[in-house]
């Protein structure tokens, strides 16, 4: 395996393609916060609505899933 991480090449392709999977999973909250009929942070931290804070979490694991494996290739 090596250092061959250490190549700046490589290792700017890991930070952009870190950047991009972040702001496609930003994107795709707020896509779903804007289609929920309710404040998502208002119902999990004002009214401590824990059932939702599970699906919420579960979304957010689904979504960064698939953002990985569109980024990663398979």
């Amino acid at each position: 395996m090596g250092i061959e991480w250490l190549k700046p090449a490589v290792f700017f392709g890991s930070m952009l393609f870190a950047l991009i999977g972040v702001l496609i999973f930003w994107v795709c909250f707020l896509i779903v916060d804007k289609l929920t009929p309710y404040d998502l942070w208002d119902e999990i931290v004002g009214k401590q609505n824990v059932a939702l804070a599970i699906v919420v979490g579960a979304m957010c694991l689904g979504i960064a899933v698939i953002v990985a494996a569109a980024i990663h290739g398979g």
